[in-house]
């Protein structure tokens, strides 16, 4: 067998991605995994084509997406330099499931806290005012849900995270309704990270239950009272999560 069909034999399947998808997401989770530390040059095109079992022009196309998600750009005469972490896009939900375990750090789940009690309690009051009935009727819906999801961690914080989105919608500001969507993946994993530690949830789900109530109410300040209190709970889930992390 020729030198170079054996070393294609040998390869693991998972290093030869045949769509543009997948080469994308296997060029990401190299990025992303450290194989390609920010800074460095990424290899030439040919070099590339060779690991991932894929013409130039799969490459070509891969690399474009890459760079719209601030994980590469291209630099004339140098090639394509890998960015800086601060430039990665964190609320691409490609990005965030790329980072594996990285997602966890506290670093990155720390801003998404400070993110949420940036926006999270303004939205809370002004929904107080502003959501239809609709809204709070969907806000309770996603309280029982997660009251009915008993152990179910995957059911417990999905329902969690579309209580929150729609916690923004019905602010009725345009900015944070546009958030809702932005940063669905990354409030997602944020929701995950705390609900995974979190030994009462019942707690959590309480004080949901009473935004609702101050939403029905028409109470703003009550509202964002309580949506002050489920971001306490999550920085203390998240502080107990990141506690068991050093320990390791």
């Amino acid at each position: 067998m020729p030198e170079k069909a054996r070393r294609q034999a040998q390869r693991p399947l998972s290093r030869r991605p045949r769509v543009r998808h997948n080469v994308t997401a296997a060029i990401g989770t190299d990025i992303c995994g450290g194989r390609f530390p920010p800074g460095t040059v990424l290899p030439r095109e040919s070099d590339l084509c060779e690991t991932y079992g894929v013409s130039r022009t799969v490459i070509r196309e891969s690399l474009k997406v890459l760079e719209t998600k601030g994980l590469v750009r291209g630099r004339p005469r140098v090639g394509t330099l890998v960015c800086d972490r601060a430039d990665w896009n964190v609320l691409d939900a490609q990005i965030l499931e790329w980072m594996g375990p990285d997602v966890l750090s506290a670093e990155l789940l720390g801003s998404i806290l400070e993110a949420r009690r940036t926006v999270e309690p303004a939205a809370a009051f002004l929904a107080a005012s502003r959501a239809t009935a609709q809204e709070i009727a969907d806000l309770e819906r996603a309280c029982d849900e997660m009251g009915e999801a008993e152990g179910d961690l995957e059911t417990f914080t999905a329902a969690d995270a579309r209580f929150h989105e729609t916690l923004l919608r019905a602010s009725h500001n345009k900015v944070f309704h546009q958030l809702s969507s932005i940063i669905h993946a990354a409030l997602s994993y944020a929701l995950h990270a705390s609900n995974r530690a979190s030994a009462k949830r019942d707690e959590a789900l309480d004080v949901h239950r009473d935004l609702v109530d101050a939403l029905r109410l028409r109470d703003g300040v009550r509202a964002e009272t309580c949506s002050r209190h489920i971001l306490d709970l999550a920085a203390r889930d998240l502080s107990a999560l990141m506690g068991k992390a050093d320990e390791t």
